[in-house]
Parts: structure tokens; C-alpha cells; sequence
């Protein structure tokens, strides 16, 4: 039986933590010596790179156990988010400090992938201009059999956001209906991710499959608000459930990880019954996370354990048929 694992209800410990130590020219965070650190990343709230590298210095314990042991891509805005950015999914020359170098089967005919398991790794991508982090959903030890399945609610960006909080809590109901547990987090951009762990069953395709198949189901049912094809035009008026990131390959943004757009959000896990009172999928970012998570009176994940399958009587629920196993 594949293993299981269960998230804690409290942050991992990873030590000692340094807010920051001064040197010519530069300053030290989590012993990585960052330099240029008044530069501006984000024009709107004004924060400098300095102020990222401790944003994950601190929420290191919260960011990590979603990173450690799967593949991670970056995206790196070395100038700032006005600047160029870039998506980086292999190490290539990338000389970050204590970052790991994943073995080249997983990924043969490209550089080795990445791994960041240590707030010196973190911070050290911070240091090479990176602003996000984004993850794999399968871990390294068994790269084809993904551990979980995301829903991204992306939408047109003209519906109010009431509309999205419908549609998060009718894609809630119908997981509900098919006796899965699923967690929640803002996207840090203008949607939600829904989150649904999974024991080590079953092969991509199978668990892109399925994520297709709810996805129509819920747009059967309200046509009128949500669609599963990709593109603007199919888009208008309507909310995109995009199940595209359960593929080999593909990636989510982690959570609690920064977003590169203006005033710097954050992905956040929340509590279900905190969807009602969200106001935005921004709501939380660099500047103004850490009141949260001072005050937070248990983890949102809390809980979170990888052990569902997918059964035969959901897929017959959804009027579905799942491909032959991979």
C-alpha cells in the first residue's frame, strides 16, 4: 500500500531563525548573503528585495513542508515585477545556495529539476530574483503516482467576486457529494484553488482524467457560470475551472508562496468557513500576512492527509468513465 502522509496542525520547526544580519553592501538572512537589497520589487507597496527575502525567512516553517521532496519551479523577476520574468523549471547553471539537484531520470532529456527543503535554499532563490515557487503534484520518490489534484478557479476578470465564492462553494458541494475531503487557498492572483489529497493510487492520466470529468460535471450543472475549455473568448461571463495543472509536468503555485504581481499577494490556505468573509484571492500579501499567521488559532490544512482514492462509484456519480490505469 503506498504510503500515507499527514499534515501536522502546527508548522514544522526548522531551527533557528535570522531576521537578518547587515554586511558592506549587503545583508545576511538565513545565511545567504543578499545583495542589491534596497532594490524595488513591487512600485506599489513600495517593498524592496530584502523585504521579500524575509518575508520567506519568515514563513519558512509555513512554505516548506509543501516543497520538501517534490520537483520546483521558480519564477524569477531579478528587476522587479515591472521587469522581465521568467519561468524556471530546471537547475541549468543556477547557483543557488542549498538548493537541490534532483536526479536526472525524473526528467531526462532537460538539466535536472529542482528542490527547495531549507529556508537557506528559499532564501538563496530570493537572492537569484526569484519571486514564486510553484510544485509538482507528485513527490520525487514516486514522481507518476501524484499525491493530490488541484481545481484552479480562474475568472473572467469583469465578474464580481461574489461570483467567485459561488462557484468555490458549488465545487465544494459536488467534492462533498463524492465524499472527498478538499482544502482551500486564495490563488494570490484573482481565483482559488481547490486542493484534494490523494493516496499514491493512481497515474497522471488517470487523476487528470477524473479532474476533467468533475470539472463537466460542474459546468452540466451551471452552464451558464462556469466552463472547462480554455481560452478568453470561452471565458466571458464565466468562471474557468482549469484542471490542466494534474499532469505530468505541470505546476501550482505553492502555498503561502508570494505572486509577482502589484502589492505582492500571497497564496493562502483558509478555513472553509472563512470563504464567506474573503474579499479577495489578493487579500493577503507580503506586507500584511504576518498578522495572519499571528493570530491564526490552528492550521487551515490541519488535517490534510494523502490517503483517498478515486473509486469506481465516483466516476459513476460524474457520468464519467475512467482511462485504463497507467
Amino acid at each position: 500500500m503506498a504510503a500515507e502522509a499527514t499534515r501536522s496542525a502546527k508548522p514544522r520547526s526548522r531551527g533557528g531563525r535570522s531576521a537578518g544580519k547587515r554586511s558592506t553592501g549587503r545583508i545576511d538572512v538565513a545565511e545567504v548573503s543578499v545583495s542589491s537589497p534596497e532594490r524595488v520589487i513591487d512600485s506599489q507597496s513600495g517593498l524592496h528585495k530584502i523585504d521579500l527575502a524575509r518575508f520567506y525567512c519568515r514563513v519558512a516553517d509555513w512554505i516548506l513542508p509543501g516543497l520538501d521532496n517534490r520537483p520546483v519551479s521558480l519564477l524569477r523577476a531579478p528587476e522587479g515585477i515591472e521587469g522581465e520574468q521568467f519561468f524556471q523549471k530546471h537547475a541549468g547553471r543556477l547557483a543557488i545556495p542549498d538548493i537541490k539537484h534532483l536526479d536526472q531520470s525524473l526528467d531526462p532529456a532537460h538539466p535536472p529539476l529542482m528542490e527547495i527543503d531549507t529556508q537557506k535554499a528559499l532564501v538563496g532563490a530570493v537572492q537569484m530574483g526569484a519571486v514564486e515557487f510553484h510544485t509538482w503534484g507528485a513527490t520525487t520518490d514516486r514522481i507518476e503516482r501524484p499525491d493530490h489534484l488541484v481545481f484552479d478557479l480562474d475568472p473572467d476578470p469583469e465578474l464580481p467576486w461574489q461570483r467567485m465564492l459561488d462557484a468555490t462553494a458549488f465545487l465544494l458541494d459536488i467534492l462533498d457529494e463524492l465524499r472527498l475531503d478538499a482544502f482551500l487557498k486564495t490563488s494570490g492572483g484573482k481565483g482559488m484553488h481547490i486542493v484534494v489529497p490523494l493516496g499514491r493510487f493512481h497515474g497522471w492520466e488517470r487523476v487528470k482524467a477524473f479532474a476533467h470529468a468533475v470539472s463537466e460535471f460542474a459546468c452540466r450543472r451551471q452552464p451558464d457560470r462556469l466552463t472547462a475549455t480554455m481560452g478568453p473568448k470561452n471565458r466571458v461571463g464565466k468562471i474557468f475551472i482549469d484542471y490542466l495543472r494534474n499532469q505530468r509536468g505541470a505546476s501550482t503555485v505553492a502555498a503561502y508562496s508570494a505572486r509577482a504581481r502589484p502589492g505582492l499577494p500571497v497564496s493562502v490556505p483558509i478555513h472553509r468557513d472563512e470563504l464567506g468573509q474573503l474579499k479577495a484571492a489578493s487579500q493577503w500579501t507580503v506586507g500584511n500576512l504576518g498578522e495572519r499567521l499571528d493570530t491564526l488559532n490552528s492550521d487551515p490544512w490541519s488535517g490534510y492527509a494523502n490517503r483517498q482514492r478515486i473509486t469506481a462509484s465516483m466516476w459513476r456519480t460524474i457520468g464519467a468513465k475512467p482511462p485504463e490505469e497507467d
